[in-house]
C-alpha cells in the first residue's frame, strides 16, 4: 500500500519572525504530528522540492530533517526523503486527549471554591502587532541588552554552577541573588536585611499570596487601598477575611481613615498603583504609629522605584521600620522583564521560615539556573546599565506622553512624581473606560481600563491607565490623538 505523500503547501515561513527558518521547519511538522494531521509514515517533501517551494537553502531544510529525525519524530526514506517515523514520541496522545465526559461533569459543584473573583487585565498575547500600545508592565526589547543576558546564561551553564542549580534547592534560595538583593537593592531602599530575612519568589504576586495566607484567615481584618491593584484585592478577598479598601487621595493612603482592630494594612506607599501617588513622610511616620498602637503589620509592595528620571524616588516605607511590622516585597519584572517572574519577600527571620515552608509546599523554589543567570546580570553591571538606558528613554517618552495628553485636553489624575511609566487618567463624566478600551482596538490602539483597579464599584469606570515602557516615542502623540478621537465619537 502507497504511503501517504505530505503537500509542502503545509508549511508557510514568516521571513519577519525571529524565529529561525529551521526552527519555523521542525515546528510545522511537530504541530502537525502532534494534532494528528500527519500520520505516521506519510512521506514529507523531498528536501529538493520544499527547499525551492520556500525559496530557501536545500540545507536549511535538510538540517531542519535531520533535526527532527534525532527527536524521533521522522525518519530516514531515502538520501534525501524523509517520512513521518512510525512510532513518533507521541505514542499514547491519542488516548490522553480523547473524549472522556469531562463535559458532563458538574465542576462548580467539584470544586470547593472558585478563585476566579477579580476583574481581569486584559492585555492581547499579540499586543506587539498594534502600532499603539499604551500598555503598562511590557517591556521594550529594544532597550534590554540581550546578549548579556545570553552570556550571564551560559554562566550559569559552567559545570560548577550548573552542579549547583541543577539539584534541588529543597527550600533554599540562590545564595549569590540573595547577596545582591542584600548587598546592593535593599540598601537602595534605605533597607537593611540579613540573608536569613529574604524569600526569594516567583515575581511580587507570589510574595504576596505567601504573606496573606500567613497573616490572615476567617475572621480576621485586611485593609487595602482603593482603587487597588485587582491582583491584591482578590488575595486578599480569598484569604476570607474582611477586607476594607479606603480611598486614596494625592499623598495615598489616609492613616487617620483605619478602621478599628486591623490584622494587616496592604499598602504601596512609595507609588500608589495605579495613581502613582507618593505617601509623605508624616504620613509614613503616623501609619508606623498606628501599627505599633493598634498592633498590625503593614504589608508594603513597592515597585518600579527604579525608573526615577524626575526625582529620586522616596525611600521605601520598610526604611523607616524599626519593629519589624513591615512586610516588604519587591521584584524584578519592571527593571528586567516581567516574563522572569523574580520576587523577593523581606520580613523578619521567624517569618521568613514560615514563609520558605509555605512556599515549599507550593513550588519548592524558583527555578535556579533563573536565580544564578539574574545574579550574574545584576553582579556584572549589566542591570545597571540597563537602568540607566531605560531612564534615558523613559524621561524622553514621559515628556512627549505628557505634552500629547495636554494638547489632546485629557485630565492627569496621577503620575508618579519620579518618573514611573505611565499616566493614570480621568475621562470625562459618562465614558465607559471598558467600552473605550475595546473601540479603540479597531483604531490599533490599547489602553487600560481602570474597572479593575475598583472591584467594588457600581456601574461604568472612566479612568484609564496609558503607560509608555512598550510604544515607540514617534508613536505616542498620534496615539493619543486616535484615543481623543474615539472618545469623543462614544460621548457624543
Amino acid at each position: 500500500m502507497a504511503q501517504a505523500t505530505v503537500s509542502e503547501t503545509i508549511f508557510f515561513l514568516d521571513r519577519a519572525s525571529r524565529i529561525g527558518l529551521q526552527a519555523q521547519i521542525r515546528e510545522t511538522v511537530v504541530s502537525a504530528v502532534l494534532s494528528g494531521r500527519l500520520q505516521p509514515g506519510a512521506q514529507l517533501p523531498s528536501t529538493r522540492k520544499l527547499a525551492e517551494y520556500l525559496n530557501i537553502s536545500r540545507i536549511t531544510v535538510t538540517l531542519a530533517y535531520q533535526e527532527l529525525a534525532s527527536q524521533g519524530y521522522v525518519e530516514t526514506a531515502s538520501r534525501s526523503s524523509y517520512r513521518v517515523a512510525g512510532n513518533p514520541p507521541t505514542s499514547g496522545l491519542e488516548a490522553a486527549t480523547s473524549d472522556t465526559g469531562a463535559d458532563e461533569i458538574d465542576w462548580s459543584a467539584k470544586l470547593h471554591k472558585s478563585f476566579i473573583v477579580a476583574k481581569q487585565m486584559r492585555k492581547p498575547l499579540d499586543w506587539r502587532r498594534y502600532p499603539y500600545p499604551f500598555l503598562y508592565g511590557q517591556m521594550d526589547p529594544s532597550l534590554f541588552d540581550l546578549g548579556a543576558w545570553r552570556d550571564c546564561a551560559r554562566r550559569a551553564l559552567a559545570r560548577e554552577d550548573f552542579e549547583l542549580m541543577a539539584g534541588d534547592f529543597a527550600a533554599a534560595d540562590d545564595v549569590q541573588l540573595v547577596n545582591y538583593i542584600c548587598s546592593r537593592t535593599l540598601p537602595s531602599r534605605g533597607i537593611r536585611a540579613t540573608p536569613d530575612e529574604i524569600l526569594v519568589t516567583v515575581g511580587a504576586q507570589n510574595a504576596l499570596w505567601i504573606v496573606t495566607q500567613l497573616l490572615l484567615r476567617q475572621g480576621a481584618h485586611a485593609v487595602c487601598e482603593n482603587p487597588c491593584h485587582p491582583d491584591m484585592s482578590a488575595s486578599l478577598k480569598l484569604s476570607g477575611a474582611d477586607v476594607t479598601a479606603i480611598d486614596v487621595d494625592k499623598e495615598g493612603l489616609p492613616p487617620a481613615a483605619l478602621p478599628d482592630k486591623v490584622d494587616a494594612v496592604f499598602v504601596t506607599p512609595s507609588h500608589h498603583s495605579p495613581t502613582g501617588a507618593t505617601m509623605p513622610v508624616e504620613r509614613r511616620a503616623a501609619l508606623l504609629a498606628a501599627a505599633a498602637s493598634e498592633d498590625f503589620i503593614i504589608v508594603e509592595d513597592d515597585y518600579e522605584f527604579e525608573m526615577s528620571f524626575l526625582a529620586p524616588p522616596s525611600p521605601a516605607l520598610k526604611s523607616f521600620d524599626r519593629t519589624g511590622r513591615v512586610f516588604y516585597i519587591g521584584s524584578f519584572s519592571k527593571s528586567l522583564f516581567p516574563g522572569l517572574r523574580l520576587g523577593y519577600l523581606v520580613a523578619p527571620a521567624p517569618v521568613i521560615r514560615e514563609a520558605r515552608a509555605l512556599r515549599a509546599l507550593m513550588l519548592r523554589h524558583p527555578p535556579g539556573h533563573l536565580q544564578r543567570t539574574a545574579a550574574y546580570f545584576l553582579a556584572l553591571g549589566h542591570h545597571d546599565a540597563v537602568l540607566h538606558r531605560m531612564r534615558g528613554e523613559y524621561h524622553k517618552r514621559h515628556i512627549v506622553m505628557a505634552e500629547a495628553l495636554q494638547r489632546e485636553g485629557f485630565i492627569i489624575a496621577g503620575s508618579s512624581a519620579f518618573g514611573g511609566t505611565s499616566f493614570w487618567v480621568a475621562g470625562p463624566d459618562g465614558l465607559d473606560a471598558d467600552l473605550l478600551m475595546n473601540e479603540l482596538r479597531q483604531d490599533g490602539v490599547l489602553i487600560e481600563s481602570g474597572s479593575p483597579f475598583f472591584p467594588d464599584a457600581d456601574g461604568p469606570c472612566r479612568f484609564f491607565r496609558m503607560g509608555y515602557s512598550s510604544i515607540a516615542r514617534d508613536n505616542i502623540a498620534e496615539g493619543v490623538s486616535r484615543t481623543a478621537a474615539r472618545m469623543k465619537r462614544l460621548l457624543a
